[in-house]
């Protein structure tokens, strides 16, 4: 008897699995994959519900692995729902819920095709279910925490395929080999207030601020590299908290986030904006406070034997050979690709995040053969 992908995921949807809340979504799959044979183990850290389950010998040199989360983001407002967000209700060939799409779908699709193939075809080597529930979270104690762990008790992954959704309109149309970084800075410009009608008397920081984020914004990054597309800044926000139109504000505050490729890294990017900074306050006498975090740096695993591996077993069972994208925002393939090779590969991702999310029945039943395939053609090998 094989395993019933769409039936895994409705289970795993009913799980009201809002990060940082496991809601029994991995106590479920860790029953499933028991049963199966993998051994499991729970590596908790931080308040954080993470598995990671094993078929075959501990330390072997030829594994392969998947990564994925169970935890979803918050509902929004309930009552905008049309459908049960956790009733995980199939209408007209359509699975909603939330984590429909992104991600249960996909963590069900792989779990149910290593269930089937060590079942059927018991391979020589490994076959690996990393899956976190800290994903849509601040994810330090999620993949992280996984990794961490493997590396101490000697697991690895030789090759480590990511469920996310990754196809815009058509299931089959693009697999991410990398991402993009991402860097956030907020600034704090600080000077001197005072009566609008009496500027002589105070220093105020907003010109300087200004000033500052036009040249950030205004600077061409680069023109695209091999395999990325420009580098993009984005002004988030500019908060002064100013209610009077009569008092020139002692301090202003702005955010930026920066979408950057290989041409840099997150500690270039701070660097220029640190110089920037220097340069507006040295001018305008202006204090301007910088903070910068990165939430992961720019990544590509370069075409090869993992890509072509993938794409041949989508084209195989879509018909579609998938474009090789690095577009988008952050996944924990920003984590796992320390650790070894990794692409993505998922379902349409159009609702995610959505209010009614949703998906296709037929393409989680899509998922899984395309899954299967690629566990038999690399074993095969």
């Amino acid at each position: 008897m094989t395993t019933d992908p769409v039936a895994l995921t409705a289970e795993l949807v009913r799980c009201p699995s809002i990060t940082p809340e496991e809601g029994g979504a991995l106590s479920l799959l860790e029953e499933r994959l028991s049963r199966a044979g993998f051994a499991c183990t729970r590596v908790d850290r931080g308040g954080i519900a993470n598995l990671y389950a094993r078929w075959g010998a501990a330390g072997h040199p030829r594994s392969f692995g998947f990564n994925g989360h169970t935890d979803v983001v918050p509902l929004g407002d309930p009552e905008a729902w049309t459908m049960p967000p956790f009733g995980a209700e199939i209408r007209d060939g359509i699975l909603y819920g939330r984590g429909a799409t992104d991600m249960k779908s996909g963590v069900a699709a792989f779990a149910a095709a290593a269930i089937d193939f060590v079942t059927a075809t018991p391979p020589d080597g490994a076959v690996i279910l990393a899956i976190t529930g800290d994903e849509e979270g601040v994810a330090t104690d999620g993949t992280v925490a996984l990794l961490d762990w493997m590396q101490e008790k000697g697991e690895a992954m030789s090759v480590c395929l990511v469920g996310e959704p990754t196809c815009p309109e058509t299931l089959g149309e693009m697999m991410k080999i990398g991402r993009r970084g991402s860097l956030t800075a907020r600034f704090r410009a600080r000077g001197r207030q005072g009566h609008v009608a009496y500027p002589h008397r105070a220093l105020n920081p907003m010109p300087a601020l200004v000033r500052l984020l036009d040249r950030l914004a205004g600077r061409e990054l680069d023109q695209g590299t091999d395999h990325f597309d420009a580098s993009t800044l984005a002004i988030t926000t500019i908060d002064v908290g100013n209610p009077a139109n009569n008092v020139i504000p002692a301090e202003g505050r702005a955010t930026v986030n920066i979408r950057f490729n290989d041409a840099h890294s997150a500690d270039s990017l701070t660097t220029w904006m640190q110089e920037e900074c220097d340069a507006i306050a040295a001018d305008t006498g202006v204090t301007i406070e910088m903070e910068a975090s990165c939430s992961g740096e720019s990544f590509v695993t370069p075409p090869g034997p993992l890509s072509d591996l993938v794409a041949g077993a989508v084209e195989a069972e879509t018909g579609i050979r998938p474009v090789l994208s690095t577009s988008g925002g952050t996944s924990d393939a920003r984590f796992v690709k320390d650790h070894c090779p990794v692409v993505e590969f998922g379902l349409v991702g159009r609702t995610m995040h959505q209010v009614d999310e949703c998906v296709e029945v037929a393409q989680i039943e899509a998922l899984k053969a395309i899954y299967l395939r690629c566990l038999r053609d690399y074993f095969a090998q």
